[in-house]
C-alpha cells in the first residue's frame, strides 16, 4: 500500500512535527512517500511563499492508495491530477495570527477549503475541540488522533539543567519561558505583562517578534533543558491552537504551565490541572502566585506530568496504523 503525504513546509514546529511522527509510525507497515511542495523561488519573500506553494501543488499527479493532505493541498484538490483516497489532517483552522494583509485571502480560501472538504474520505484532528468543530459543520468521517511523545526523551537530569543554565547565564533568578518568539504565540503581550519581574524572561526559536526578552535558538535537547529549567512556562497563544506541543512538553518535564487555553489547548491544560489565563491583564498575578508558592508549583507540575505521560508514542503509532487500515478497507 502506498501513501503520498503532501507537505508545503519543512519547519520543525507543532503540526509539521506531528505529521513527521505520523509518517514514522506508518513507515514500518506502508510505503510512505513525502511529497514536498515548499517554495523554492520565493522562499525568502514572506507574502509570496504560499502562492508559490499553491502553484506547485497544482502539478501534483499520480495514483496512490491514500493521499494525506493539509489545508493548502485541499484547496488545490479539484485541480490536480491525483487518484486515490484522500485524508485531510487539520491541526487548527484559525488564521487570526496571520498578518492583516493576508487575512482577506484566507477568508476566501477557507470557503473553498470547506467546499473541497466534502470530497475527502476522512478528516483527522488532534483535539476534541477541533473534532467537534468539523462535526458541527456537518462533516461525518472525523477522526481524532492525539499527539504522541517518546517519553524516554524527557528524562532530563538536574545536572544537565545546571550545565544549561551556566552555559546561557540563566542562574540566580527564576526562568519564565514565554514560548516560541512569534507574535501569534502572544509573546509580545506576555513580555509586556511580565516585564520588570525579577526573573529571566526567555523565548526560543527564530526571533520573529521584537521584544527585549532573551531569545535562544536551541537544538531540541537544549530546548528540553530550557523547559525543565523554567519555573513557569507561559503559552499565551492568540489563536486557537490545535493542541500546543510546547505546553505538553513542559508538562512531561514537570514544569507548570499557564496558557490562554485557546482551541485544543484548553483540553490539554484542563486535563493536566494547569492554569488557564484568558486575559493578559491577570497573567502577572498568576505567574507571581506560582513563583511565591513553591508547593503549589510542584503539585501543578506533578499533575501535569501524570496527565501528559498518557500520550505515549506507542499509543500514537497504534492509532495511526489502525486508522489507515480502517480508511483503506472502508
Amino acid at each position: 500500500m502506498t501513501i503520498g503525504w503532501i507537505e508545503i513546509s519543512g519547519k520543525k514546529y507543532g503540526g509539521v512535527i506531528y505529521n513527521e511522527e505520523a509518517r514514522n509510525a506508518l513507515a514500518g507497515k506502508f510505503n510512505i512517500e513525502l511529497v514536498l511542495r515548499k517554495p523554492v523561488w520565493f522562499s525568502r519573500l514572506r507574502y509570496l511563499r504560499i502562492p508559490e506553494s499553491l502553484f506547485r501543488l497544482l502539478s501534483l499527479k499520480g495514483e496512490r492508495d491514500v493521499w494525506v493532505r493539509d489545508f493548502y493541498s485541499t484547496l488545490t484538490l479539484p485541480f490536480d491530477r491525483t487518484k486515490g483516497k484522500n485524508i485531510v489532517v487539520m491541526h487548527h483552522d484559525d488564521f487570526s495570527g496571520f498578518p492583516l494583509l493576508a487575512r482577506p485571502f484566507f477568508f476566501l480560501a477557507q470557503r473553498l477549503f470547506y467546499r473541497n472538504l466534502k470530497k475527502v474520505d476522512s478528516i483527522v484532528t488532534v483535539s476534541e475541540y477541533w473534532k467537534q468543530h468539523f462535526v458541527q459543520k456537518g462533516y461525518k468521517n472525523v477522526h481524532l488522533i492525539y499527539n504522541g511523545f517518546n517519553l524516554d526523551r524527557f528524562e532530563v537530569s538536574d545536572k544537565e539543567v545546571e550545565v544549561f543554565k551556566k552555559r546561557h547565564n540563566l542562574r540566580e533568578k527564576p526562568i519564565i519561558y514565554l514560548g516560541n518568539c512569534q507574535k501569534a504565540k502572544g509573546v509580545i503581550e506576555a513580555y509586556r505583562a511580565l516585564q520588570g519581574m525579577d526573573a529571566h524572561l526567555v523565548t526560543s526559536g527564530r526571533r520573529a517578534a521584537r521584544i527585549p526578552a532573551r531569545n535562544l535558538e536551541l537544538e531540541y535537547r537544549e530546548y528540553l533543558c530550557l523547559l525543565k529549567a523554567a519555573s513557569v512556562v507561559v503559552t499565551m497563544s492568540r489563536f486557537k491552537e490545535g493542541w500546543c506541543r510546547t505546553a505538553h512538553e513542559a508538562m512531561l518535564l514537570g514544569t507548570p504551565v499557564i496558557g490562554s487555553g485557546k482551541g485544543g489547548m484548553r483540553e490539554l491544560l484542563e486535563g493536566g490541572g494547569q492554569l488557564i489565563c484568558e486575559h493578559f491583564s491577570v497573567l502577572r498575578e498568576k505567574v507571581e502566585y506560582l513563583l511565591l508558592n513553591p508547593e503549589v508549583r510542584a503539585e501543578t507540575g506533578e499533575r501535569g506530568h501524570a496527565y501528559a505521560k498518557m500520550f505515549s508514542q506507542e499509543r500514537f503509532h497504534e492509532a495511526w496504523i489502525e486508522f489507515i487500515w480502517k480508511v483503506t478497507n472502508a
